[in-house]
């Protein structure tokens, strides 16, 4: 009896230690599969803090805490499900489908061009769609909505980028590695944005503080976040058009239309052996640059299409539904 128990809670222990293993490995794996998708969470956390400019301060954690949510539910309910049921039946529909994400936001990146160098002409761009978009309750709810979109774009590309990543394991260890993955990149992403978006209420506390130090490390998180902000908005832009661009190069690559991809990798090992010392850096900058050229150059021809074709095209769907109630 006593050499048969010894025998099962030695097995129970060999079993738990097989347990554990996996668990260790599950982790490792969905820690590399983060890892890959680092330049898309930067893009995130870059993009989302423009999306709470403007707002008071007792607005800002609470419109980023809707943002998260969206986030969460956008990558577990809708793009996880999605990327298992597209690797398993359709595998060859999940690159055509990131690169309609990657023109979206390539247009997206464009129009803030677009607004910036022609604000008049892009006023009445924005005007024209917004008969066709669905009204919303508040400028808060618009923001919200427009950063949960966005965003979806992005989680999209951090979800395959991480699921590329694990071509051998089975479906139930790709769905838990997701999980964590969408789980630790939301909270690193939202907690960051948060950290950004009240450092200027925390620099006012260190202002009033009757210690000299903390007193001008306040004043100059206070003189200095609007210019981060700013900063941090122009670098969202300029990642939705290189991100944009970068999903969609590589997208032809895949369908054998590798021309421009080659031109751009051939450019940057060019830029890199003309200069040694900073090969790397110079390569990743150049080959960035290609992607950006080629996202603005895509955003820009969708701007007139988005104008003249989808958005009279919306308007007429729009049109015929509320038509409808009225016939019957």
């Amino acid at each position: 009896m006593s050499i048969g128990l010894l025998g099962l809670l030695d097995d129970v222990a060999g079993l738990a230690k097989v347990a554990a293993a996996s668990v260790d490995d599950v982790t490792g794996m969905a820690m590399k599969a983060g890892i890959k998708a680092t330049g898309a969470v930067i893009d995130d956390a870059a993009v989302t803090p423009r999306y709470v400019q403007g707002f008071s301060a007792d607005r800002e954690l609470p419109i980023v805490f809707k943002i998260a949510k969206g986030s969460i539910k956008n990558k577990l309910l809708f793009l996880l499900p999605a990327a298992l049921a597209l690797g398993y039946f359709l595998p060859w529909a999940i690159t055509p489908l990131l690169m309609i994400g990657g023109a979206y936001l390539c247009y997206e990146g464009a129009e803030k061009v677009y607004h910036l160098l022609l604000p008049h002409q892009a006023h009445e761009h924005e005007a024209h769609l917004a008969s066709a978009a669905v009204d919303p309750k508040t400028l808060e709810d618009e923001k919200v909505a427009g950063a949960i979109k966005t965003d979806f774009i992005l989680s999209a590309e951090i979800m395959a980028i991480a699921l590329a990543e694990l071509p051998d394991e089975s479906l139930i260890a790709q769905a838990i590695i997701l999980v964590l993955v969408a789980f630790g990149i939301t909270l690193a992403v939202y907690g960051v944005v948060a950290l950004l978006v009240k450092a200027d209420d925390f620099g006012l506390s260190l202002a009033a503080n009757n210690d000299g130090i903390a007193r001008s490390l306040g004043r100059g998180l206070v003189k200095g976040m609007p210019v981060l902000m700013s900063g941090l908005s122009v670098v969202g832009t300029a990642a939705m058009i290189w991100v944009g661009g970068g999903i969609i190069v590589h997208g032809l690559e895949g369908f054998g239309l590798a021309g421009i991809g080659q031109f751009i990798h051939h450019t940057a090992e060019v830029a890199a052996h003309a200069v040694p010392n900073a090969a790397a850096v110079l390569a990743w900058a150049v080959e960035s640059a290609g992607y950006g050229l080629v996202g603005l150059a895509i955003g820009a021809a969708l701007i007139p299409i988005a104008g003249y074709v989808f958005s009279p095209a919306w308007r007429a769907i729009k049109g015929q539904r509320e038509a409808e109630p009225t016939a019957h």
